[in-house]
């Protein structure tokens, strides 16, 4: 049974060339990841794999449209599933992105139940903290110092582009 599930939109302070930029390279999310979590992750380019919970779980990009969207998809899960990262421009704002999460899942009814809302949750909190860094703000459960290593490590990335 696929289960559709979207996420808020949220208006980030930054361009869609410069979100894009910081999503299209999958080794980025790695410093998005607490110390203690990133020795479970591995990534490339093109994919990420973590073991959660003693699951393998892996994700690969299927498609990049340059600053507009980048579509995702399993490689190696329990169950099947994708979905698209949405940098749409703000047409009285160039320096703004409408960034929003698309996610389907082939789910079992139990799994849907289990899983339906905080898949939710997760798609809204990653839009929310989003926000909350492009304006400067600390996201909710994020510390000071995670937070520096992230700005830096994306800023010298976005230099090499």
């Amino acid at each position: 049974m696929s289960t559709e599930i979207k996420s808020k939109h949220g208006l980030v302070s930054k361009s869609p060339f410069e979100l894009y930029m910081a999503f299209v390279d999958m080794r980025n999310f790695m410093q998005m990841l607490p110390e203690d979590k990133r020795q479970d992750v591995v990534a490339d380019y093109d994919t990420l794999t973590a073991t959660v919970q003693g699951f393998k779980i892996g994700i690969m990009v299927k498609e990049r449209v340059p600053y507009s969207r980048i579509e995702f998809i399993d490689s190696g899960a329990p169950f099947s599933f994708g979905g698209a990262l949405h940098f749409d421009p703000v047409a009285d704002s160039p320096a703004k992105t409408d960034f929003h999460i698309e996610f389907h899942a082939d789910l079992n009814l139990m799994m849907k139940i289990l899983l339906g809302n905080k898949i939710q949750q997760m798609l809204d909190k990653v839009v929310e903290g989003l926000v909350a860094v492009s304006e400067g703000r600390m996201p909710e459960g994020l510390d000071e110092e995670t937070m520096r290593k992230m700005q830096e490590e994306l800023s010298r990335r976005q230099g090499q582009n």
